[in-house]
Parts: structure tokens; C-alpha cells; sequence
């Protein structure tokens, strides 16, 4: 039993033979060729992989977050003004609704002047003359007048070319959402109007 380590049977010794130089020249080997770093174990790939649950510094992992949640609500912001239709609220959304902001933008609306001419009634306010105050009041209630007069034949017209070009009848809410967009400032209407005033719709 001792005596088998001591002695090598005709394989063994043959196996034992094998030099670097005969390995050589058969161009095999049973070793893989260095590659100027040890080959990282499956273990410390997954290591490496692997993200700590708790971050290390939790202050500047704060701060990241905090960054990238402006920076989204930024692009949403800006996809918003733009009309981009996946970033529309189910309001907006929708191709029916695109027409009712273009027909709206695409024309001059009496209710745009309105919000402009309330700050100017607030100044003639504090003016002592009396004749003064009692011409903007007049004038203010004649402008809301007009104003409603025309949205109400904006939204007839609206209704009219939605049966015709959708050939569906206007959704709920088509009225409150044309005169509300035509009594907002040009600037300041969201999504942004994408026509100009004039054009054909």
C-alpha cells in the first residue's frame, strides 16, 4: 500500500514525460494562457454586479434622486408645452381635442383682451375722477358681453366641424374646454398653440 506512491505505473511515468518542450511543439496545453490579470472568479463577478441596497453615502444618493426627478419633471413640462401626445393629460389627449386648440388659436378671440383690460379698470380704480371709474366698469361688462357672444358662436361653429370631420358628435366638455382656452392669453396657453391666427383649419 505504501509502496504504490513510490512507484509510478506506465501511464503515470509516460504523463511525467511530457516536457514543456514537447508541449510546445504539439501547440496544446492544458493551462490557459495569462492574459495580464486573473481571470475574476464567478464569485466576485456576481460581487461586482451586485448594488449595495443602502447606498454608502446617503446624502449625495438624496441629491441624485432629487436631480434626476427635476430633470424628468422638466422634460415632462416641456413635452406638455409641446403638444407631444403622450405627455397630454386625458383631457388634452385625443385628435378631436387638437382640433378644438387649433380652431381656437387660429382666430381672434374677444376674451384674450379681457384679463388685459381688467388690469387697466384696477388702475383707473384708484384714480379720483369718478367719470373715469364709471367709463372702465361700462367698459369691462360690455367687453364680457361681447366676449360671451362670440364664444357661444365659437362653440356652435366647433361642434358643427367636429360632426363633420369626425363624423362623431362632440365629446363632453367641448364648450367649457374651447371657451376657457379662448379667454386664456396667447402666451400663456397650454399645450402652446401650434397655428398661427389666420390660418385655415
Amino acid at each position: 500500500m505504501f509502496g504504490r506512491n513510490k512507484t509510478q505505473t506506465g501511464s503515470e511515468a509516460s504523463a511525467a514525460a511530457v516536457t514543456p518542450e514537447s508541449t510546445a511543439q504539439t501547440g496544446t496545453s492544458s493551462t490557459t494562457p495569462k492574459k495580464g490579470r486573473p481571470t475574476p472568479t464567478r464569485k466576485e463577478q456576481e460581487a461586482a454586479r451586485r448594488k449595495p441596497l443602502v447606498p454608502v453615502d446617503r446624502k449625495a444618493a438624496k441629491k441624485q434622486s432629487r436631480e434626476e426627478l427635476r430633470k424628468q419633471r422638466v422634460e415632462q413640462r416641456e413635452a406638455f408645452a409641446r403638444g407631444d401626445e403622450k405627455a397630454l393629460p386625458p383631457r388634452d389627449k385625443g385628435p378631436v381635442k387638437a382640433f378644438i386648440r387649433d380652431y381656437v388659436d387660429s382666430r381672434r378671440n374677444f376674451g384674450e383682451i379681457l384679463l388685459p383690460l381688467m388690469l387697466v379698470v384696477l388702475v383707473l380704480t384708484i384714480l379720483p375722477n369718478r367719470m373715469m371709474q364709471m367709463v372702465a366698469f361700462f367698459l369691462v361688462w360690455f367687453v364680457v358681453l361681447i366676449g360671451i357672444i362670440d364664444a357661444i358662436l365659437m362653440v356652435r361653429r366647433i361642434k358643427a366641424q367636429i360632426r363633420e370631420r369626425f363624423h362623431t358628435e362632440p365629446p363632453r366638455g367641448t364648450p367649457s374646454y374651447a371657451v376657457m382656452r379662448a379667454f386664456q392669453l396667447r402666451a400663456g396657453r397650454r399645450p402652446m398653440p401650434r397655428v398661427k391666427r389666420g390660418d385655415t383649419i
